[in-house]
């Protein structure tokens, strides 16, 4: 408002200096004193100046306002949208929305809507001094300019959508661009390395050419209203002299209105010069809003902080009663999947890959809907109870392990904020990470590199489930927590989780048998359905797919 208000009283500034020129010009033909007529023109001439750049400074700031409030809001969407929403879009082109998409809404703001007001403003008043000073040459001007504007409109119509054509373009080149990167040693160690750089390059090419669609489209504005600016000034300027020659005007009246063409003509090309960046970011604001349109997951809102969860007396912790599951293109994973984990017990799922055990893991923690049956918590259908108070009750520990960029202890404090320094070494112990840790003189603050590439893969995975383990879950999800450790390693981490079996109850996803062949009880999953369940010994004896992974593993 500030900025809007500022322009008006610039353009009553600027309206003001034909006028006052027009002033001094008579006072110079009638002898009298000069100074008073310039010295009042030199203080409006510096007054307007003044307000203009504090205008453009407040245009700025406000811009850079839009900028920082959108990018909050997309950040705060984009982390509570569905999981599976991000199992259908591309990392790369979410982030181009956040950082190029944004910035684009800078210079419709500060060229925008603001800039239109002051020099729709401008130019009406203008209009009104001109028809004041000559009306023939006023319609003179109009019929120039009018043609100028209508080429300049009809060619800024198609900008918006060539601009949205652009963005997706850069959003598919960023996504190019994360996806090698992301996996840029396994790139090399494949000799793939010149494939991907001519793949990004073909990216960056469909973006360069989508950018010269645009440039091509916004290039025939300018020179239309060049056009428009030059034919009205040269025919001004011809038919005022032969008006000044005649009489009809003074020669001060003519300098006037010419001065007044200019500030009509300014206005209007910096309005149509808005328009088009207005179209632009037009086009990114409909990227932006198809993000913020889509709603997030349910009972992740910060007023919703979880309420507490009564158990059923005798409902076992977690129940699965048959669970089918069919992931958006219709691939069936689950079918009727049924099992229950009691409270300080140990549960593991083990079958071929594919079987869908690590979807257990995800309908459990509720990243995906159930088509039919029931998972329950405590006796409650999980459905009745707001993810954040579910998720606070239990500890995941993905098969990828992911690890945080930045230091050890800010991935372990990402699960308890408040634990002290005691607590983390005590939990690196448990997870036999203490020696690790204390090479670096740096201890907990050492760096882990981008996603804990400066971590082993068991590092990387033992880091995970300490980080887990200090939440202090009542039941801890592994999936695949031995895939990255050798055997020392994986006999510390079962003595670990003997440990945290004491007191919470755990649900493990496991190939390598032998990390859970003291379980209370294994499920074993084929093709999506629970074909088993048992101890070890009762299994081999019972199970005919069973026993050929543990004869497969040396385990019969």
């Amino acid at each position: 408002m500030g900025a809007a208000a500022l322009s008006l009283v610039a353009a009553a500034g600027a309206l003001a200096q034909p006028a006052l020129v027009a002033r001094v010009i008579d006072v110079v033909g009638s002898g009298r004193p000069l100074l008073p007529a310039v010295s009042l023109l030199v203080v409006v001439l510096l007054a307007a100046s003044a307000l203009s750049a504090f205008q453009q400074y407040l245009l700025q700031r406000t811009a850079e306002g839009v900028v920082l409030t959108t990018r909050q809001l997309l950040t705060d969407r984009l982390l509570r949208l569905p999981v599976a929403e991000y199992d259908r879009r591309r990392t790369g082109d979410l982030m181009s929305r956040v950082g190029a998409d944004t910035t684009l809404l800078r210079a419709t703001v500060t060229s925008g809507v603001v800039d239109v007001v002051g020099s729709a403003v401008l130019a009406v008043g203008a209009v009104v001094a001109m028809a004041l000073v000559d009306g023939w040459l006023l319609l003179l001007t109009v019929g120039a300019v009018a043609i100028g504007v209508t080429t300049a409109v009809l060619a800024a119509r198609g900008v918006r959508r060539l601009s949205r054509q652009a963005q997706e373009e850069v959003g598919a080149m960023t996504a190019a661009v994360e996806r090698a990167l992301s996996a840029v040693r396994t790139i090399r160690a494949s000799g793939a390395t010149a494939r991907e750089i001519a793949g990004v390059g073909g990216s960056a090419r469909r973006a360069f050419e989508a950018g010269v669609r645009v440039a091509r489209l916004e290039a025939l504005v300018s020179p239309a209203g060049s056009i428009a600016v030059q034919g009205a000034f040269l025919a001004v300027l011809g038919v005022g002299g032969y008006r000044v020659a005649g009489g009809s005007i003074s020669v001060a009246e003519l300098v006037a209105f010419i001065l007044y063409l200019f500030l009509l003509v300014m206005p209007l090309g910096r309005a149509i010069g808005a328009w088009t960046q207005l179209q632009t970011g037009l086009g990114a604001l409909a990227r932006i809003q198809e993000i913020l349109g889509l709603a997030p997951e349910e009972d992740e809102r910060p007023e919703r902080p979880g309420a507490p969860v009564v158990p059923v007396p005798g409902a076992p912790l977690l129940e699965l009663d048959d669970v089918s599951f069919a992931y958006p293109d219709g691939t069936a994973v689950l079918r009727e999947v049924s099992f229950e984990v009691r409270a300080g017990s140990r549960v593991a799922l083990v079958g071929p890959s594919g079987a869908g055990k690590s979807t257990v893991l995800a309908l459990v923690e509720g990243f995906y809907p159930v088509d039919s049956g029931t998972v329950r918590w405590a006796g409650t259908d999980v459905r009745e109870l707001p993810r954040a108070a579910l998720r606070a009750r239990l500890g995941y520990v993905e098969q990828e392990a992911p690890v945080l960029a930045g230091t050890v202890r800010d991935n372990l404090l990402l699960t308890r904020p408040d634990a002290t320094d005691p607590e983390l070494w005590a939990v690196l112990a448990d997870v036999g990470l203490t020696e690790v840790v204390r090479r670096s003189p740096r201890g907990l603050d050492v760096l882990v590199g981008d996603e804990g590439v400066l971590l082993s893969g068991g590092e990387r995975q033992r880091l995970a489930i300490a980080r887990s383990l200090l939440a202090r879950p009542e039941l801890l999800l592994l999936d695949e927590p031995t895939a990255s450790l050798d055997a020392r390693n994986e006999g510390l981490l079962r003595e670990t989780l003997a440990r945290a079996a004491a007191d919470r109850a755990l649900l493990v996803v496991a190939h390598r048998l032998s990390t859970v062949l003291d379980s209370d009880e294994i499920v074993v999953l084929d093709q999506g359905r629970v074909v088993a369940r048992g101890t070890h010994a009762e299994l081999v004896e019972t199970s005919p797919l069973y026993r050929e992974l543990a004869a497969a593993q040396l385990l019969v």
